[in-house]
């Protein structure tokens, strides 16, 4: 079996609210638990160099795996991904997409232990969320532009998978805005450098310039049950949710397909309010896929909010078989003969 990990491990694994401190332990504890093969991480790099081995380094050395950096983003704020895996390695691509992917999309073929080939492709989709539906914009068009890139493995049946960080809702999934927004207060109440790109949302990154006058009705609702039940009931139909409906036209979402009742929160993980991280394969996989579930809980019981912001989601998949072709009875070939 092959077993796939997708975490957002927050900005690097650096704490850098606490002097560029390292989360490499914590993080461990929380990918162990689930013994992956591959580990996908959306926001492995951190654009800010710290002296000595990266966290991701230092994980890949301690998992046994090789680790595979994602493209340059482009841009001096921005993280980078990348791919561990302790299985051979085919071949690695970044796709870049200047002014269309925020982040190019990284792919990596690998060879399971059946000897098939599956390819993995990671991606940590723009948040914008500031910028109201022009956000939403944003990552359908980069959605739309992963879809062309992948038409060609969809067109001749090899298997794939896309993990990382959507930012996005899926139709119909639960979404407790007021548990994120008390998050967010928390989050700013501790940050004590407001340009500090730490990863952790603020209020202003999820606030539109225009309608920040209202910050303190936001202050006000999240101190109100009341307006708490309402602002998320608003919220439920407000959020976008285009980006994934537009992926689960051609993809399996793993989690949704064996849990079709559960919530599967992945972030804030100190406060779940939404299900932005995600599993997708092609249906060609849909078979071999024996278990979905996002990490609430690693090692020794340790807790994912201790390790990151978002909660990991892991998935296995049997090993496909290939069909037996029927050989010809020796008795009827020889009387055809």
């Amino acid at each position: 079996m092959t077993r796939i990990v997708s975490y957002n491990i927050l900005a690097g694994g650096y704490s850098l609210r606490e002097k560029g401190a390292k989360r490499t332990e914590q993080l461990l504890k929380i990918i162990h638990s689930a013994d992956p093969d591959i580990v996908g991480l959306p926001e492995a790099l951190n654009p800010i160099k710290f002296a000595g081995p990266t966290v991701v380094e230092e994980m890949a050395q301690v998992l046994g795996m090789q680790l595979i950096k994602g493209g340059e983003t482009g841009s001096s704020r921005d993280y980078q991904t990348a791919l561990m895996t302790r299985l051979p390695i085919i071949s690695v691509k970044n796709h870049a997409r200047p002014g269309i992917l925020a982040r190019p999309l990284l792919e990596v073929c690998v060879e399971e232990s059946s000897g098939q080939q599956l390819t993995i492709f990671v991606i940590h989709l723009s948040a914008a969320f500031n910028r109201r539906w022009a956000g939403n914009h944003i990552r359908m068009r980069e959605v739309r532009e992963i879809l062309h890139i992948l038409a060609p493995f969809r067109a001749e049946g090899k298997p794939h998978i896309l993990i990382g960080d959507f930012n996005s809702l899926a139709p119909k999934d639960a979404f407790t805005a007021s548990a994120l927004l008390k998050y967010v207060m928390r989050m700013d109440t501790r940050r004590k450098n407001l340009t500090l790109n730490d990863g952790h949302p603020h209020l202003n990154s999820v606030v539109p310039p225009k309608l920040r006058f209202l910050n303190p009705v936001l202050r006000t609702v999240a101190h109100s049950e009341v307006l708490c039940k309402l602002f998320d009931l608003a919220a439920y139909f407000y959020a976008p949710r285009g980006t994934i409906r537009l992926l689960t036209e051609h993809y399996i979402d793993c989690f949704r397909h064996l849990h079709p009742h559960e919530d599967g929160f992945t972030c804030p993980a100190a406060a779940p309010a939404g299900r932005i991280d995600y599993i997708f394969a092609d249906p060609t996989l849909v078979e071999r896929l024996q278990m979905c579930r996002v990490l609430v809980r690693g090692e020794d019981d340790f807790l994912g909010e201790h390790a990151s912001d978002h909660l990991a989601v892991a998935a296995e998949f049997g090993l496909s078989v290939a069909p037996q072709v029927p050989s010809t009875p020796v008795d009827n070939a020889i009387s055809h003969s």
